[in-house]
């Protein structure tokens, strides 16, 4: 089969299946335990790991990382987390937009069933959010504004610099879900002013099941009320025992992503700008979303007169989507 469909996940890189091996069976300590060296070089790999991630998206300090189990938890961890933190000093409403990934769209219902205020800004025509209009809906109680950084199904690149000055400027915190923007578009979390970011490892060819939260430190403090507790990992955030061969995996896909990324996005954006040209030319064929603002790997188009889910299954050769994973 042709496999079109690396928004949904990636295989692993046999460079980053490499790396991971060892973490299985030769060096299995746990990554917590502080009395023997097995622990001590689980610990070491889990660290290495945690600097190539901040490396990759300018944080400041490796302990910014807070590894979870994928971007999914770590929206979930992001958006509840400091709502229900905040609600203490009174700030009850959280601001995020119509084209959200279901792992935002959903804690964000799950505040509201809670009795928290939820606004739900919509994006234009080529799917991209108006900084202005967040700015409008943004009040003296506002907590917290969540807009991804890639869209995972038609894959604009939302202006998320100037959400995060708004934000910033406002007192609000900013939350943005990178996991299709990790290794593929430049990020700078601490110059753009970025709170919280959303991580993931299987949509850069690393392993699934392992992602990480970035939660900014210093001041003023990024205040979050954990979703488990148990143990005290990961800053108290996130407790359980590390995945020492994912996380291991997840370092060394970003470190790769990050070498290639530049190069990369060139040769894929000429191929999807040649695939686009020769579907165009069947007639009756239109592009979704912003034409230049968006993800070089992403093409997603509308086929006038046909229906999308008869045509993916009439495709037998070829893996491809009409959406979300999650939301199938």
């Amino acid at each position: 089969m042709i496999y079109l469909d690396h928004q949904a996940t990636t295989p692993a890189d046999a460079r980053v299946v490499e790396a991971m091996l060892p973490w299985f069976d030769r060096e299995f300590g746990n990554a917590a335990s502080r009395t023997h060296a097995y622990g001590w070089r689980a610990e070491a790999a889990v660290e290495i790991a945690r600097e190539a991630i901040a490396r990759a998206i300018g944080a400041r300090e490796p302990a910014e990382i807070v590894f979870t189990s994928g971007a999914t938890e770590s929206d979930n961890l992001a958006i509840l987390g400091v709502a229900r933190a905040a609600r203490a000093r009174g700030a009850d409403h959280v601001v995020t937009a119509a084209t959200e990934h279901r792992a935002v769209l959903e804690p964000c219902e799950a505040l509201a069933r809670e009795g928290f205020h939820v606004t739900v800004v919509s994006v234009d025509r080529d799917g991209l959010v108006d900084p202005g209009a967040i700015e409008a809906v943004l009040t003296e109680r506002t907590a917290l504004v969540s807009v991804m950084a890639a869209n995972n199904e038609i894959g604009v690149l939302q202006p998320i610099d100037a959400i995060a000055a708004i934000c910033r400027a406002r007192g609000v915190l900013f939350h943005s879900d990178a996991a299709q923007a990790v290794g593929k578009v430049p990020l700078d979390v601490a110059s753009s002013g970025f709170d919280l970011l959303s991580l993931t490892a299987h949509k850069l060819y690393g392993p699934k099941g392992i992602g990480a939260l970035y939660v900014r430190s210093g001041r003023p403090r990024v205040r979050i009320e954990p979703l488990l507790y148990g143990g005290g990992h990961e800053r108290g955030l996130r407790p359980g025992t590390l995945p020492v061969p994912l996380i291991v995996g997840f370092g060394r896909a970003v470190e790769i992503a990050m070498a290639e990324r530049d190069s990369e996005a060139v040769r894929i954006a000429a191929l999807r700008e040649r695939l686009f040209e020769r579907l165009a030319s069947v007639g009756g064929v239109a592009r979704n979303g912003h034409a230049t603002a968006r993800l070089a790997g992403n093409l997603n188009v509308a086929i006038e007169g046909i229906e999308a889910d008869a045509l993916v299954v009439a495709l037998r050769d070829v893996a491809l989507s009409t959406g979300s994973a999650c939301s199938s």
